[in-house]
């Protein structure tokens, strides 16, 4: 069966929906005593199991936030535990699972997390079914016709099946996001971050299928080639900006939205740039920043198709990633919309 076949409305009276493409993982984030040098020993002070990757955090994401409409996942996963794992977690959440495709002779791309509470996290990660997603495994047009009005894929530069550039310079993305737009689907797109040489490359070719691009700060550099962070890691708002002008000429048709810790730029054709700073998060309030720009993501997503204004979705964005930064895993602490609204609205972050 292809991914997307079998897809139904399981409540009629939801309106729109979202559907999210790409990668499906099963995190294990260990929490660490301190990061130890090589040879030396840290403890595992706690263990936390949950499901990762661009897709499958944002569709839970939304799910977690009480998204009104219809919600989705498409791509691959293993006929494995792992694989059941992944459909029961996001079944229980009101996500449509038809549309993941077990492949027999792949096991479930996982992530071994190892975190250190206030520090960055660092991933070891096997691939799986995940490097087998083709265009030709996920069809848009069987989500169209259920009614979805937005199709999110990522992250692009994890997923290899659809990120390699062919002979006639097209990748599968750049097929997949095709495919998506001519069903009347509103294309939406996120990076992972990756050293990738071809990085700007393989990303470029998927660029003018692209309606919404959501990605962090050094992801736009890197699809750029522009320096976004000084030596001492400081913030170089400039580069933001000739970052987001040159993500539109690359073809982003509707907005280019580049996040950080420290702000937002969002970008749109003939338009100036809007520029939303995130409020202050107490580093002993951080858990583990997994999952921050997954959660940014998802509530871009959802002003997104619930036509909100762009500073409102930056304000929501930016708290969803703030309650993120609370959980252990990558979507436990995400709070229902209403939470964020009501936070939102006490704590108005500063707009330039």
């Amino acid at each position: 069966m292809r991914a997307g076949e079998g897809v139904h409305d399981r409540d009629s009276r939801k309106q729109g929906g979202i559907v999210c493409a790409g990668n499906f993982i099963v995190d294990r984030v260990h929490t660490l005593s301190y990061w130890p040098e090589q040879g030396n020993l840290a403890h595992i002070l706690h263990q936390d199991l949950g499901v990762g990757g661009g897709a499958a955090n944002v569709v839970t994401d939304l799910a977690s936030l009480g998204f009104p409409g219809k919600l989705a996942a498409a791509g691959c996963i293993g006929a494995d535990q792992d694989g059941e794992i992944v459909k029961a977690r996001l079944a229980v959440a009101g996500v449509d699972v038809g549309g993941l495709t077990a492949l027999a002779d792949r096991v479930t791309a996982h992530t071994h997390v190892m975190n250190v509470p206030g520090q960055n996290r660092t991933f070891f990660y096997h691939g799986g079914a995940n490097d087998a997603v083709t265009d030709k495994l996920v069809s848009p047009a069987t989500f169209a016709k259920a009614g979805y009005r937005l199709f999110y894929l990522g992250y692009l530069m994890l997923l290899p099946g659809l990120d390699r550039i062919g002979p006639d310079g097209r990748s599968g993305a750049s097929r997949l996001l095709e495919a998506a737009r001519r069903a009347g689907l509103t294309t939406c797109v996120d990076f992972v971050s990756s050293e990738d040489p071809e990085f700007a490359a393989k990303v470029g070719v998927a660029l003018p299928f692209c309606d919404f691009l959501i990605i962090n700060e050094m992801e736009a550099g890197r699809a750029t080639g522009v320096i976004v962070r000084d030596a001492e890691g400081d913030l170089i708002e400039a580069g933001l900006l000739e970052a987001g002008e040159r993500l539109l000429a690359a073809g982003v048709a509707k907005g280019a939205i580049i996040h950080a810790p420290e702000t937002c730029f969002w970008f749109a054709p003939g338009a100036s740039p809007i520029i939303t700073r995130s409020r202050p998060v107490d580093p002993d309030d951080i858990v583990s920043t997994v999952g921050a720009g997954d959660a940014f993501c998802a509530a871009v997503l959802y002003g997104l198709h619930e036509n909100w204004p762009v500073e409102h979705i930056c304000a929501v964005a930016h708290a969803a990633a703030a309650r993120c930064l609370e959980g252990a895993t990558a979507t436990d602490g995400i709070p229902d919309m209403s939470v964020l609204l009501r936070e939102v609205k006490e704590t108005k972050p500063e707009s330039a």
